[in-house]
């Protein structure tokens, strides 16, 4: 099962809870496979959040049992340096400071470390010293919040 249909299985079940999906990490193969559910919400997230949801993916990934072999589910918040997979991620940490690395060169360079001023549903800007470098989101191949010190 591809990390994508994961998340379709188990978003409508940790949304009922209240929660969004945040992202996924799957490490799956041999004896020290893991499944990293990453949920959030906006008041935030803490360890009883974290167990509630790790106990209903438990019983649902039981149920369909989606994944071959063993592996250890882990579940928690996204952290201070959270990644950035959706277009609601970008519109909502507009004004944060972020780095990105794309698929392909734009403008000479894959790199941007710089703060995220404008987001949509396809493209994001971002401002690196002093200059705007608009993006397509689908060419984004990791972004993250740099967290502040």
């Amino acid at each position: 099962m591809t990390s994508e249909e994961l998340r379709r299985l188990l978003e409508p079940a940790i949304e009922r809870l209240g929660y969004e999906l945040s992202d996924l990490e799957m490490k799956l193969g041999g004896r020290d496979g893991v499944l990293r559910v990453f949920i959030d919400r906006p008041e935030g997230v803490g360890l009883e959040d974290c167990e509630v949801v790790s106990r209903q993916v438990s019983a649902l990934l039981d149920l369909e049992e989606p994944l071959p072999g063993q592996y250890v589910l882990e579940v928690s918040s996204p952290g201070l340096d959270r990644r950035l997979t959706k277009p609601e991620h970008f519109e909502r940490f507009m004004g944060e400071e972020v780095r990105i690395k794309l698929r392909f060169p734009v403008e000479g360079r894959r790199n941007f470390r710089g703060v995220l001023k404008a987001a949509d549903d396809e493209n994001i800007e971002v401002e690196v010293d002093g200059a705007m470098h608009s993006l397509q989101i689908a060419m984004i191949e990791s972004a993250r919040l740099v967290p502040a010190v």
